[in-house]
């Protein structure tokens, strides 16, 4: 079977893998004061969602192990980017919090990458990436939904 007679489907999954070890790349070149892209990717997501997560809960959503996300938080966090606070409901329990620093790095990463994001929308248009969205909404809520 040739590449061109791949099921759809998988055309598709690969080049979302193609795109995302492209722009992992461009990103990790770009991100200011030597963070990671998993780094900024908890930053994002704890301005994106808001409110204090814990450690596992946080390990779950990004899908890796609580070791590994244990370690990202602690590098956050002698950054000064996130703070470690006790759950109140759970007396032994931790939870994240982002800092105003946390929150002024994420939009210092985001703004590092507009030079990118603006060669990028000179050729392919805005009204493009907004008619991708919904669609790839969809297949995103779906493999959330049926987690292994």
């Amino acid at each position: 079977m040739s590449a061109s007679s791949d099921p759809t489907v998988f055309q598709f999954f690969n080049e979302i893998g193609i795109i995302e070890q492209l722009s992992h790349t461009l990103l990790q070149r770009s991100l200011p004061d030597g963070l990671k892209v998993s780094q900024f990717s908890v930053l994002n997501h704890l301005v994106r969602l808001e409110g204090e997560w814990s450690p596992v809960r946080l390990a779950k959503a990004f899908q890796v192990t609580k070791g590994a996300m244990t370690n990202n938080l602690q590098r956050l966090e002698k950054r000064g980017l996130v703070e470690v606070i006790d759950n109140p409901a759970d007396g032994r329990g931790k939870l994240i919090k982002i800092t105003q620093a946390g929150r002024d790095m994420r939009d210092r990463c985001v703004a590092s990458i507009g030079p990118l994001m603006a060669k990028l929308s000179d050729e392919i248009s805005n009204a493009d990436f907004e008619a991708a969205l919904p669609f790839l909404e969809k297949v995103r809520q779906y493999l959330d939904s049926h987690r292994i």
